[in-house]
């Protein structure tokens, strides 16, 4: 299992969900497209912080996040 890949696909599979783009999640969380792009695909060890401010913009919880990540 690679966690931070799950992380990734579930942050797309409500980005998608949302009707967002991912040049749009990334203003509403004010983050980096690039960067929100590397968490997209696995390629970051993203902090509770950034997780935080991710799914408020997602109108979830980090928590949530994890928890469907985790099962995958």
């Amino acid at each position: 299992m690679n966690l931070l890949k799950n992380i990734g696909n579930e942050i797309i599979s409500l980005r998608k969900s949302k009707g967002l783009s991912q040049e749009k999640l990334a203003l509403n969380a004010n983050i980096d497209r690039r960067y929100m792009s590397d968490i997209e695909n696995g390629r970051r060890n993203i902090s509770v912080e950034m997780l935080s401010k991710i799914a408020k913009a997602l109108e979830t919880t980090g928590s949530e996040i994890l928890k469907v990540a985790e099962k995958e």
